[in-house]
């Protein structure tokens, strides 16, 4: 396998429904890719004005500011209490880590990389550009020999699946089990809505109650895209093992692949202000308040979901039906085809979507019923 192999970017069959729902009288509601709609808070966007004096190369470590400041987000947000700044690395984003990640790492022909069955398609990809074969597995027991990287996503996009402490725990036993690095894709831990998660953070995979005293093996990955309106900014992060972090560092010295200053300056402010973050999950909380009931209200059932930025939803049938019937309703979703052999059920709805037009979509779902 190789990058050549890549089939084409499948959003591109997406497009008709696109211009289904856009002929509704009253337009279209886009609820189908989860880009920020809400502005980017002004204590962020000032601290990027700031720093607009960048005439030196950036630090593809991230400024020791940065890097602090990743290190006290996770003591004080994830509960990961013993990270030092060996420990963290700003990235260009985080769907470019996990893409990179399996080349970063070295691996090739005859290497394995586990994701999940219902999975965002960037870990397989990943594995292909690198050479290496995907697998979709989610117990950690089906997880084959051969293995040298595993991901989890948790809470999990599109379908919301978030890993509790015990289930972390085995997923690093097994991992080391296998030899193989254990990558924990983060980037929705900040928004929890059901059960547990209505009360509880959700773990990150460095927990120490998960990590057995050691981060050996272990990277969590993280986003500002959607808990800060970053998504234009590029600004991630990962963390974990320093042996890892070490050589992703220095394999991304190399190529270039470092965050602009000035926003590596904005991620720093970012990451020490809690406030805007429970403002924005308010927006999201809002949003899903309307929208649940009235789909569920049409005749969809939504299955798990306890957290994240999505509902992952289904009526029964083939998912281009359900975007069809969404779509005469100006709605457009996306289908679970994308996101795995056993997703062609489902659809997926973001909760990026201004109020105003998710209350549009919900009395258009009740109009039909």
């Amino acid at each position: 396998m190789s990058v050549r192999d890549l089939a084409d970017y499948p959003w591109d069959a997406v497009d008709p429904y696109r211009a289904r729902a856009a002929a509704h009288p009253d337009g279209l509601v886009d609820l189908s890719i989860g880009s920020p709609v809400d502005p980017t808070p002004e204590v962020i966007r000032r601290a990027l004005a700031e720093a607009t004096d960048a005439h030196g190369y950036p630090q593809t470590t991230g400024t020791p500011r940065l890097r602090e400041a990743i290190v006290d987000w996770y003591a004080r947000r994830r509960g990961v209490d013993d990270l030092t700044v060996a420990n963290v690395l700003p990235t260009i984003g985080s769907k470019e880590l996990v893409a990179l990640l399996p080349t970063l790492l070295g691996l090739g022909a005859g290497d394995i990389v586990v994701h999940p069955t219902v999975a965002y398609p960037t870990y397989a990809v990943g594995a292909i550009v690198a050479g290496a074969t995907p697998v979709a597995a989610d117990d950690p027991a089906e997880w084959p020999d051969g293995a040298k990287l595993i991901w989890i996503n948790s809470p999990g996009n599109p379908d919301g699946r978030t890993w509790t402490l015990d289930e972390l725990a085995a997923a690093v036993a097994r991992a080391r089990e296998l030899g193989a690095v254990l990558a924990g894709d983060e980037c929705y831990a900040e928004l929890g809505w059901d059960g547990a998660w209505a009360s509880e953070p959700i773990p990150s995979v460095l927990d120490p109650r998960v990590t057995g005293g050691t981060r050996s093996g272990l990277l969590s990955v993280y986003s500002l895209s959607k808990q800060s309106n970053l998504a234009g900014y590029r600004a991630a992060l990962v963390a974990g093992c320093s042996r890892i972090v070490g050589d992703l560092l220095a394999a991304r010295k190399h190529l270039g692949l470092m965050p602009p200053a000035p926003v590596q300056h904005a991620m720093a402010v970012a990451l020490s202000d809690d406030a805007h973050v429970a403002a924005q999950k308010e927006l999201y909380r809002a949003r899903r308040d309307v929208l649940k009931p009235a789909l569920e209200r049409a005749g969809f059932r939504i299955d798990g979901s306890e957290a994240g930025l999505y509902l992952w939803a289904t009526e029964g049938r083939d998912a281009w039906e359900s975007m069809g019937t969404l779509a005469d309703l100006g709605i457009l979703a996306g289908p679970g085809h994308f996101y795995g052999e056993r997703s062609g059920d489902h659809v997926r709805l973001s909760l990026t979507a201004p109020l105003e037009r998710v209350e549009q979509a919900s009395a258009r779902l009740a109009a039909s019923v």
